[in-house]
């Protein structure tokens, strides 16, 4: 059980310079009874409005030096503050506010919402067991114009898609990896370094990009640079959810259409999934 969308502002300081940090918190314990179900006997119930009231003490007195470190401070404080807690999970996602830069100077103050993907984490506890930490990014929306087509699949007499060497590939992406066991590390390097990585194996070389086969490729493309080089990573899960646009036919309209004015495809969606993972951590 546990207390969800938890959300709040942490406003911090530094003179006249602001920074801002806004997030939604899911919090969830396993105790070592089960006599609340099975007895009505609510002894070693900590109230959710208590979860709640506790994560917002935390951001108060230790602040979020990143999304990744708050969850483990929330999981650390239940471990070590309720001896009835047996397991703890703690997910946090942060609201994408950008510093304003007006003329290239960073204003002290203000900010930008950009929905250019969503950050988030979890972190997880049981007793007794190491704290193990994931991450990720969520509704990051992508598009190329051209480099991509679908060629040479499986046909049959239900099959009436034709082949296309040259479309739009565009989707909203989930990705989401393993740290393993967690360890010291610079998560916001980290995390800027996969979407780093995200981008450029989605998009290709920017004076020339890099043909996609199809939308499974373009995922293991993806997985295939973050493992190379992320030495952190040990598992990540790519979702792409796919958006298809249809030309829009204008030959009644005595005009030619080529690929100028495209219409996208309401439903069904498409979408592919993959999780790679280094083989020692599968051996482990």
């Amino acid at each position: 059980y546990g207390k969800n969308t938890i959300k709040f502002l942490r406003l911090h300081r530094e003179g006249k310079k602001h920074f801002v940090k806004e997030v939604e918190v899911c919090a969830h314990l396993r105790l070592t009874s089960p006599q609340e179900y099975l007895e009505g006997n609510n002894s070693l119930v900590i109230p959710t409005d208590t979860i709640k009231n506790i994560v917002l003490v935390l951001a108060k007195k230790n602040g979020i030096p990143s999304l990744e470190q708050f969850a483990i401070d929330i999981c650390n404080h239940f471990m070590t503050t309720f001896c009835q807690v047996a397991y703890v999970k703690t997910y946090v996602q942060e609201v994408p506010w950008q510093r304003l830069h007006e003329d290239g100077v960073p204003h002290i103050h203000s900010f930008i919402c950009v929905p250019d993907g969503i950050r988030f984490c979890e972190a997880e506890q049981c007793r007794n067991g190491p704290l193990i930490v994931f991450a990720g990014i969520k509704d990051l929306k992508l598009m190329k114009t051209t480099q991509s087509g679908f060629e040479g699949f499986y046909k049959n007499e239900h099959t009436t898609l034709p082949e296309r060497h040259d479309r739009i590939l565009c989707g909203e992406l989930f990705c989401k990896w393993s740290y393993g066991e967690c360890k010291n590390f610079d998560f916001d390097c980290i995390w800027k370094k996969i979407r780093e990585c995200i981008l450029e194996a989605f998009a290709g070389p920017p004076d020339c990009g890099e043909y996609s086969p199809s939308y499974q490729k373009t995922v293991n493309c993806i997985q295939m640079l973050v493992l190379s080089r992320v030495s952190q990573v040990q598992v990540i899960e790519v979702v792409l959810n796919n958006t298809f646009y249809n030309v829009v036919d204008m030959k009644n309209l005595g005009l030619t259409n080529d690929k100028e004015v495209l219409v996208p495809v309401e439903a069904p969606y498409g979408s592919c999934a993959c999780t790679l993972g280094r083989k020692k951590f599968f051996e482990a």
